[in-house]
């Protein structure tokens, strides 16, 4: 039986990619960790993501962060968005400014706003991989059987009666975009519309890279919170093809990227699949570190 873990091949459409001088781009979906068909329980990512209640706080305490941080960050009127400007290295980031454009906050929409019951159920219970053809057909049909995340109905209609846009960029596709409007409304988190407030992969040239969308949305809007689960949501630069895992972590934890979470960047927990899948076993467990009983 596999790990827990989803292999890297099989993530999300919340996890982007990259052109071809990055890491390939991965199917835009997410499958859950593969289980025995006859499994009593769900494999245990899936128990605590979708099912436990520490998972419930954690989500919760991240859109709760997102409407205080967002409320009075408008009362200033920042000179720059939170989108990084072309060029700009996340370890020393520089911004997209946002002179007088209208406020937004822009979301990953798979595990940020919603929780995609229906396929991960479907794929847990039978223990098979990644099937792009059922998961095309959730993005068409899946309207009322995703659900909306702890507290981020609650999140949105804040923003919005604040004044702030609310925007969904996601590696969904730009060909299933009804059917994402329809789950997306239909979760209870109001109305979007293809082009104007929902970017889909394949509405640039980009792939699965977000950058492109990310550079779009900003010269309309002055972007104050991005929400994602995976770094992808951030900047296409921590999914650089081969880039070693102790790099990628001293990308996230740099001084110039640690000033942005819970200040404009919000990272959603999701222990179900990402990036991190391709860790060794020396990269979660330094060496250095090893214990053994004695005997």
């Amino acid at each position: 039986m596999r790990s827990l873990a989803l292999t890297a091949a099989l993530l999300l459409a919340g996890c982007a990619s990259a052109p071809a001088e990055v890491a390939p781009a991965p199917p835009p979906a997410h499958p859950p960790a593969s289980a025995p068909a006859d499994a009593a329980k769900p494999p245990v990512a899936l128990q605590y993501l979708y099912g436990s209640p520490e998972a419930a706080v954690a989500v919760r305490a991240t859109n709760a962060r997102i409407v205080d941080y967002a409320v009075g960050r408008i009362k200033q009127r920042p000179e720059d968005s939170v989108v990084l400007a072309p060029g700009a290295g996340v370890d020393a980031p520089a911004f997209e400014p946002c002179g007088n454009k209208p406020f937004a906050a822009v979301f990953d929409a798979d595990e940020t706003l919603i929780w995609n019951l229906g396929p991960m159920r479907y794929f847990a219970e039978r223990g098979t991989a990644f099937d792009p053809k059922i998961w095309d057909q959730w993005e068409k049909t899946g309207a009322g059987k995703a659900v909306a995340m702890p507290g981020s109905v609650d999140m949105v209609n804040a923003l919005r009666a604040a004044g702030i846009t609310v925007i969904v960029n996601t590696n969904r596709s730009a060909a299933n975009a009804k059917g994402s409007e329809d789950t997306l409304r239909a979760a209870g988190l109001g109305e979007f519309k293809h082009g104007e407030t929902l970017f889909l992969m394949g509405d640039d040239a980009g792939g699965s890279s977000k950058d492109g969308r990310r550079a779009t949305i900003a010269s309309k809007y002055c972007v104050i919170i991005l929400g994602g689960d995976q770094l992808g949501d951030f900047s296409q630069q921590f999914n650089v093809k081969d880039l070693p895992a102790a790099q990628r972590m001293a990308l996230a934890t740099s001084t110039g990227t640690t000033a942005l979470w819970d200040k404009g960047w919000f990272l959603f927990p999701n222990p179900v699949y990402g990036p991190w899948e391709k860790l060794g076993w020396d990269d979660a467990f330094p060496s250095d570190k090893q214990w053994e009983p004695s005997r």
